[in-house]
């Protein structure tokens, strides 16, 4: 009697339509993953009409990035750098590859936990810090209140940086810091989302 051996079980691949500017309407590969929610075509198209006036050459940094679909919507709509942070390695290994085929080479993909690397200080002296930021976390987690006081303290926040908070539509928003002024709200489906404007860089 001959065995047969189980095949190797192949990571299920799904895609994404990037919006616009120079990668308008290519595919975006991403995985499969736990808590892995990209952000919606329709909110995506929202958010960035409204980061519209300040992505031209903004330095940008998203620390649940998942997907990726907002760090490489961001450089494909001018951004000149995104940080992409996310702690699934498959999902990390992916975003490296769409990057390379889709010659982003303004990207920096990194696998590490969201509040450690904010801890490690990883920007280089005199290395331009963050013009955008988006927040994203799992909608099962409870990292964002946490994440929001180390982004704060962490030194990586230009003055006037873009601060974008996603979260499900039922949850209360953290705390946010005094000079974090809100500048958009909106909801969609059992999603919220936000904009603030960081008036002065954290210390």
């Amino acid at each position: 009697m001959s065995s047969k051996k189980n095949p190797r079980k192949k990571p299920v691949i799904n895609q994404l339509r990037l919006i616009a500017g120079v990668w308008r309407g290519s595919k975006l590969n991403f995985a499969d993953g736990n808590g892995l929610r990209p952000t919606s075509e329709r909110v995506r198209e929202t958010l960035f009409n409204w980061l519209a006036p300040h992505m031209k050459g903004a330095h940008c940094l998203d620390l649940f990035a998942g997907s990726g679909a907002l760090a490489f919507e961001a450089l494909s709509r001018g951004a000149a750098t995104a940080y992409a942070i996310d702690t699934n390695r498959q999902a990390v290994a992916i975003m490296q590859s769409e990057a390379r085929r889709l010659g982003a080479t303004e990207l920096s993909v990194c696998s590490a936990d969201a509040l450690r690397w904010l801890a490690s200080q990883p920007l280089a002296d005199g290395e331009p810090r963050f013009n955008i930021v988006f927040l994203d976390p799992p909608f099962a987690s409870s990292f964002l209140p946490e994440v929001v006081v180390a982004l704060e303290h962490s030194g990586m926040l230009a003055v006037d940086a873009r601060i974008y908070i996603e979260l499900p539509g039922e949850a209360d928003l953290p705390a946010i810091p005094a000079h974090w002024q809100l500048l958009k709200q909106r909801r969609a489906g059992n999603v919220q989302y936000l904009l603030f404007v960081a008036e002065q860089s954290g210390s």
